[in-house]
């Protein structure tokens, strides 16, 4: 179990308890020695109390992300432990750093003017439920709130018959106890309307191996368009073991999922290739063998479910690459002009067009979500990319 724990995947999860664990402490010192330094003993050992719940339930949050572990329980209650668990840490962190903000406003004194005392209450109110009504909004409005984005990417050199070419692409799609049918049901609906040339689903259609892939499967399978349904393999393939499961009941229902593949499909006299690639693992290298895909004369497409390949998709020869992952950060915020959000630490590339050179990346945020069942500053999305000869 050990091993497991240190293992590469789990290390991030295993600094953000350590981390979240010692906010919270340092948090509950500064109450204890502040607003509860006069507490009756009965209240600080209360504090002290509910500060060792709060570490046990975040360390058996942490603990359901193990096989071992969650294959004990329902499935409801694994997805929803781990995510409420998080929340819970996430909501924590931020609670604490309003106190923080609000301990450095002026105390409130008698001599004060009311509308100054008005003023201050008032404030100090604003900065502790901030946190409380931004994850509440992300929790139970915007995750929901599923919109058809659409993008132009303009291409040089682009043949002619494929300028205006659509390409529709959900990704992310997550099918767990997070995101309902239903949901995905809508986003298909929504994938329609669109009347696509082309269809792309690219990855991570669920989260964990007791996750539905089926329905999934079938709900994607009443997809439509011109050219037909293609797709890549994302990192929740690889830790659910269903990548090989994935292509074959795919191209039973109709999808063609590209595992080092590639497909030629013609568009009046233009040919585009789609390569597929399995999941890109970080720090490893990204796309070997990947350039014997592209195909001379043809307009190359890469769908790759990692966005951060693209420099080495440019170098290859790839004009378009096509991707996911990110979740656009899935939770994000603009301080001073800097965008914040969690994918940072792993790509630059973490939500929309990206250029370098003659070549361009689209990523998208996604349907559905992972860890908390939060999005802020992320919406979800069904993409439709337009491309444009230029």
């Amino acid at each position: 179990m050990l091993a497991t724990i240190l293992a590469g995947r789990y290390i991030p999860d295993l600094i953000a308890l350590i981390v979240v664990c010692v906010v919270q402490s340092a948090g509950v010192l500064a109450i204890l020695n502040g607003p509860a330094a006069r507490a009756s003993t009965l209240a600080r050992r209360a504090i002290l109390t509910a500060l060792a719940v709060s570490v046990a339930v975040m360390t058996m949050g942490f603990l359901l992300s193990f096989n071992r572990v969650y294959s004990h329980f329902p499935l409801w209650f694994s997805s929803w432990g781990r995510g409420l668990t998080i929340l819970w840490a996430f909501l924590s962190v931020l609670m604490f750093t309003a106190y923080a903000a609000s301990r450095a406003l002026p105390a409130v004194e008698s001599t004060h003017s009311p509308a100054r005392r008005t003023f201050l209450l008032a404030a100090k109110t604003a900065i502790l439920a901030g946190p409380v009504a931004a994850v509440g909004y992300g929790t139970f409005v915007q995750r929901f709130r599923l919109s058809l984005r659409e993008i132009n990417i303009p291409i040089p050199g682009l043949p002619k018959d494929l300028d205006g070419l659509r390409v529709v692409q959900l990704t992310d799609i997550h099918l767990s106890p997070f995101l309902s049918l239903r949901e995905l049901e809508r986003a298909v609906d929504m994938a329609n309307e669109t009347r696509a040339n082309l269809a792309l689903v690219t990855g991570d259609l669920i989260t964990t191996a007791n996750d539905p892939l089926d329905d999934c499967l079938n709900v994607l399978s009443r997809v439509r368009a011109d050219a037909g349904v293609y797709g890549c393999m994302g990192n929740h393939e690889i830790y659910a073991d269903s990548e090989a499961y994935t292509q074959e009941q795919g191209e039973a229902l109709g999808m063609h999922f590209l595992r080092q593949q590639s497909a030629l499909l013609r568009f009046g006299s233009a040919d585009l290739n789609l390569a597929g690639v399995d999941y890109q693992r970080f720090h490893h290298p990204y796309l070997v063998g990947a350039e014997k895909l592209i195909v001379p004369g043809a307009f190359n497409v890469l769908l790759s479910h990692n966005p951060d390949v693209f420099p080495v998709a440019a170098r290859q020869g790839f004009p378009l690459t096509i991707s996911g992952h990110t979740h656009g950060g899935q939770v994000r915020v603009e301080i001073l002009s800097q965008d914040l959000n969690i994918a940072r630490f792993f790509t630059h590339y973490v939500d929309g067009v990206y250029r370098k050179a003659a070549s361009s990346i689209f990523v998208s945020r996604g349907i559905g979500t992972i860890g908390l069942p939060t999005r802020l500053g992320a919406p979800p999305e069904v993409a439709l990319i337009r491309l444009c000869r230029t």
